[in-house]
């Protein structure tokens, strides 16, 4: 998830062009396409919220024909035969995946997010936080209901002025 240093995965009326940086920070690295394609390779099934999937139509659809899970209630348009729609139980949908999928990546909506933490269904929380204050919007970590220790894995500092934290979930 990419969030503002703030908490926030979108702004008012759900507007995200914050996500493009113009900071400069010279002892970052640079996010290269190679990584970006080699990072991507590993996920062989995606989570997300509706509104995430009504905003990644809008921009750009960058997920392939990788398998895409929806979780909705509405009855949303199919745009791709690579996408299903799920309105069920959670914990059902974690398990049936786990059993067909080895790297399942909940890829957005503050909803999925927090109903996926609450039902100790997550293995790594990744932050990207970009070098912005949104100041109000959707936060991501929209009242959770929980305490979860994390062990920090691994922070990656951007030439944008994005730092990535990486989280392993401390399972009890």
């Amino acid at each position: 998830m990419v969030s503002s240093l703030d908490g926030f995965v979108a702004g008012k009326n759900g507007d995200v062009s914050w996500l493009k940086s113009t900071d400069r920070y010279e002892p970052g690295i640079t996010l290269t396409e190679e990584a970006i394609h080699e990072f991507v390779k590993s996920i062989d099934c995606y989570v997300m919220g509706s509104r995430t999937y009504e905003k990644a139509l809008e921009l750009g659809w960058p997920y392939g024909d990788t398998p895409v899970i929806v979780l909705s209630q509405r009855d949303l348009k199919d745009e791709r035969e690579t996408v299903s729609f799920y309105s069920g139980d959670i914990a059902t949908l974690s398990g049936n995946l786990k059993s067909d999928h080895k790297n399942i990546w909940l890829v957005g909506g503050a909803a999925a997010a927090r109903s996926f933490i609450r039902l100790q269904l997550v293995d790594e929380i990744i932050v990207s936080v970009m070098p912005v204050i949104v100041g109000e919007g959707t936060l991501f970590f929209d009242f959770v209901g929980r305490q979860e220790r994390l062990h920090l894995k691994d922070v990656t500092a951007y030439k944008d002025g994005m730092v990535e934290l990486s989280y392993e979930v401390v399972k009890n």
